[in-house]
């Protein structure tokens, strides 16, 4: 521990602090401090999370380097470790909870404060917990970046490091990623519960989620009135507008077991996912995941078995199962109605037409079978949409009349829309940049050196990825051929 440390007993971030999650009780957590790392430092950090949290404008005080390493106490927190339990990879793997996650606590703006990579806690089932520069780096600007783009996502405020030895495939750094979120509440949550037939602890959760998260539940008058199958419904239209957005813009994320499922429809637990470079409906991102039940094109299905594995824990609150079907069902229009009206945007449509589908298909059956660059064809195409020349759309495919044919299908369906589509309306839709693997990866060494340089400059991209940012063409050009030997896995 630093001087700092020894020094100060308590650090005061500048926050309120209010009951959160503590107050389901003992049987949901396990309160305890986090592990203090050696010398830490600031990796990086975001403002707009620090805004969004109202912390003052020189938050980044010593003290508060301290505290956001697990080195000092924070006035006002009570720091616990939540249980969960889940299936991982379609299998049940019974009690799992934050292995290396402490919550702080849940600050007066409603915004609950977790340490990802603090230390061991009751559940770390026999790892050091502990996370490793390298996966709190990608966490950190993932968050960001599928903030910027629209997708629900969990935050991060910071990551600080400590030159203190993490041991995976090879020997690393330690590394702290302070998360943001409403709640970090997950499925798992629920099936832990469940499972055990502990139905009053079941019922305590589900409606602390329903009076904080899902009020309208209570009044809704479908299902008989019946407030948990109305919040299984909400979380299933949640979960597939999550999803469409994650296919729309090529996220891939490696391991959607149900314990890393959001009970509030958000991307949680950033591990060995991808942005996909060039497009394959079969990519596998995980390198642990051999089978590829996460892959690209399966993310749909999973999700939905994902909403059946809570739809089972619920049951014992709904009661009758048709209730229980009839909810999770929803997600089967939602999810292909939600993609489709994503996929408009991106193309630059006004309107929706029922023929839509089969335009879009033909597209991405084109692209896939020439593994087109995904980021790289939605913004040519978005530029060609705001009156530039198809030429650097057209080019990107071998088959140039197969384009063509599609491209004079497209020109015939938009005239047949009521309404021009506004100029600018498709590049808002693409981006510019994205957090490709390589990008990640050279930050990261960067990183690795102590030159924290490359993880601001891609903060800065990502978090206005539409923007053009003259100079850093680099950072939204072709992957190089090495990027595609890098492997990311479940320690990721």
């Amino acid at each position: 521990m630093s001087l700092l440390a020894q020094d100060a007993e308590v650090a005061d971030l500048g926050l309120r602090w209010q009951p959160g999650f503590a107050q389901l009780g003992p049987a949901f957590f396990t309160r305890l401090q986090p592990t203090p790392l050696p010398v830490p430092y600031w990796v990086g950090h975001s403002d707009a999370v620090a805004r969004l949290l109202g912390l003052p404008a020189a938050w980044r005080t010593g003290a508060a380097l301290e505290a956001l390493t697990g080195n000092l106490p924070v006035a006002g927190t009570d720091p616990l470790a939540t249980v969960y339990s889940g299936h991982q990879f379609g299998v049940w793997a019974g009690q799992l909870g934050d292995g290396r996650a402490i919550l702080l606590g849940e600050t007066a703006g409603r915004q609950e404060i977790q340490l990802k990579g603090a230390g061991r806690t009751p559940y770390s089932r026999m790892g050091d917990g502990r996370a490793v520069l390298r996966s709190s780096i990608r966490e950190f600007l993932a968050s960001e970046a599928l903030h910027a783009l629209g997708v629900p996502t969990t935050r991060a405020l910071c990551v600080t490091g400590s030159d203190a030895p993490v041991y995976r495939e090879t020997v690393e750094t330690a590394a702290v990623t302070t998360r943001v979120a409403p709640s970090f509440i997950r499925f798992g949550h629920f099936e832990h519960f469940a499972a055990a037939g502990r139905v009053d602890e079941l019922r305590a959760l589900a409606d602390f989620v329903i009076d904080r998260f899902y009020p309208d539940c209570r009044e809704a008058a479908a299902f008989d009135g019946n407030a948990y199958a109305s919040l299984l419904h909400a979380v299933s239209k949640r979960t597939a507008d999550l999803i469409a957005r994650w296919q729309a813009v090529g996220f891939c994320h490696g391991v959607m077991n149900t314990d890393n499922m959001s009970i509030l429809g958000l991307t949680i637990d950033y591990g060995p996912f991808q942005f996909m470079d060039g497009f394959n409906p079969a990519h596998i991102c995980n390198h642990s995941d051999s089978a590829g039940r996460y892959a690209y094109n399966q993310q749909p299905q999973v999700a939905y078995w994902n909403l059946f594995c809570l739809a089972q824990a619920l049951l014992p609150l709904i009661g009758e199962e048709e209730h229980a079907v009839a909810a999770v069902g929803v997600y089967r229009v939602r999810f292909p109605a939600a993609f489709l009206d994503r996929m408009r945007e991106k193309l630059g449509l006004p309107d929706a037409r029922e023929d839509d589908g089969a335009l879009l298909d033909a597209l991405l059956r084109l692209m896939a079978s020439e593994r087109t660059d995904w980021p790289i064809f939605w913004r040519r195409w978005a530029e060609h949409r705001a009156g530039a020349d198809a030429a650097p759309v057209r080019d990107l495919f071998v088959d140039r009349a197969a384009f063509d044919a599609w491209s004079l299908q497209f020109s015939e369906r938009l005239a047949q829309a009521p309404q021009a589509a506004a100029p600018d309306a498709a590049l808002r839709a693409n981006p510019r940049f994205v957090l490709r693997n390589h990008l990640a990866q050279q930050a990261i060494e960067r990183a690795q050196s102590k030159d924290f340089g490359g993880v601001a400059d891609l903060l800065a991209l990502l978090q206005s990825p539409c923007e053009e940012h003259p100079g850093m063409d680099a950072h939204a050009g072709f992957p190089p051929d090495w990027a595609s030997t890098i492997e990311i896995s479940c320690s990721s």
